[in-house]
């Protein structure tokens, strides 16, 4: 593979980084709802708390990613990824010190205002970086080796937080996400291709200095690139569609299932890192060792059809769960539900030049975070009514069966001959 030195700065980088990250998700309920409704297994105030981060947070990353994308094509990934993994140290650090109520609220309020830059950005502006350095043909594998990457730091990260204490979690994390900003510092190199873009850009700003014309904003600019990737492209819309209800399931399952275990089959900090050990295993060995095999075999739009069918079977799973074992067995689905991420972005980094490759995934970026928005008004309500004593029917799955039901579950793509490019055209029903 091209470039490995360079890719693999970056993987380590990604792989400390996801580590610290994900290391905190399996302790994060029991320190909140140990905080804010204490000897308690259902607290509606907690899924709201968490809910009112979420949405906070998708409004901002809703504007942030798309001008994130746009900065790193204009001064280089590295310069613009220094910050949101600088800024992920500080909610960390607060609860490293003290896990109290009032320190609990304190992380939510850090969180909240570092993941309006922080959530989403490292992996789209990794993903910028692959591309810069990687051919088309290579690129969903190269994608998927990423993908990998952050699969295996995630299964680390659990379990670590399996066999440690909570408090040590989160000093073992802030560490982590030290670790990551030192060694990106010192490490990795800037993309070549972004180094001569910044240089290019910096001619044209020299030129459009010395002109009358009134500039713009780089908040509009962005914005403007936007709405022009999504207008131009009927692959990029189709895209943009698929990833948007994909991530309006994902995240409404991420939001709730946690809460769903812990209610109704009294699920703690160990075996929801068990679970996602699970989770993460299946997807590590899918992502780093079947990816790469598969990807030029089945080409993309096949495995994004692949991908998606077997998420929302695994939503459904989840929802239906009938035992305490049931979720460890729709966690094995992660096996192939991987697919469809990966290449997506793939997808999405084929319609745009080697010089944009920013702009193309801080779109896809901010479509998600518009889904981080949404979804947490949809499903933290349906999930604190339906694991209250006051649900109108008995269905404590019942706000994740709504889950598979925004899940996309067919993407087919279809090839268009045009008289200067092939394009693609994006059909998908949900």
């Amino acid at each position: 593979m091209e470039k490995v030195s360079g890719l693999g700065h970056l993987f380590i980088t990604v792989f400390f980084y996801s580590f610290s990250t994900f290391m905190v998700i399996p302790a994060i309920t029991d320190v909140t709802m140990s905080a804010i409704c204490p000897g308690e297994d259902e607290c509606s105030l907690a899924i709201y708390l968490s809910a009112v981060q979420q949405a906070i947070t998708g409004l901002g990353t809703l504007f942030m990613m798309p001008l994130m994308g746009n900065l790193s094509d204009a001064y280089g990934r590295k310069a613009v990824l220094t910050v949101p993994m600088a800024l992920t140290v500080f909610p960390l650090v607060t609860l490293a010190y003290s896990r109290s109520k009032y320190f609990v609220y304190a992380y939510y309020v850090l969180k909240t205002i570092t993941s309006m830059v922080c959530e989403g950005s490292v992996a789209c502006l990794a993903l910028a970086y692959v591309a810069d350095n990687i051919t088309e043909k290579k690129r969903a594998s190269a994608f998927g080796i990423l993908s990998g990457i952050s699969s295996c730091a995630f299964v680390c990260g659990n379990l670590s937080t399996r066999f440690i204490s909570t408090q040590l979690t989160f000093q073992v994390a802030t560490g982590g996400a030290v670790i990551a900003v030192v060694y990106m510092r010192i490490f990795l190199a800037e993309s070549p291709l972004a180094a001569a873009v910044i240089s290019q850009k910096e001619t044209e700003y020299l030129l459009r200095k010395s002109s009358p014309r009134t500039s713009h904003s780089n908040t509009a600019t962005s914005f403007s690139d936007a709405i022009c990737l999504l207008r131009n492209s009927s692959t990029f819309s189709g895209i943009a569609i698929i990833t948007f209800f994909g991530s309006l399931a994902e995240i409404g399952l991420h939001g709730s299932i946690l809460y769903y275990l812990k209610a109704e089959y009294h699920y703690n900090k160990d075996q929801f890192a068990d679970l996602m050990i699970i989770n993460g295993i299946a997807a590590t060995i899918s992502q780093m060792l079947l990816m790469p095999v598969l990807a030029p075999v089945l080409k993309e739009d096949k495995m994004v059809t692949v991908g998606l069918f077997f998420s929302c079977a695994q939503i459904v799973l989840y929802s239906l769960a009938w035992s305490s074992w049931v979720p460890y067995m729709a966690a094995m689905f992660s096996a192939v539900s991987v697919f469809a991420p990966p290449c997506i972005r793939s997808i999405a980094s084929k319609q745009v030049g080697l010089s944009e490759q920013g702009k193309a995934q801080g779109c896809i970026a901010g479509i998600c975070s518009l889904s981080n928005v949404v979804s947490p008004l949809i499903f933290s309500p349906l999930t604190a009514l339906f694991l209250s004593d006051s649900a109108p029917f008995h269905f404590p799955g019942f706000s994740l069966m709504c889950c598979s039901l925004a899940a996309p579950t067919e993407g087919r793509f279809k090839k268009r001959s045009q008289s200067r490019i092939n394009k693609h055209i994006a059909k998908f029903s949900i």
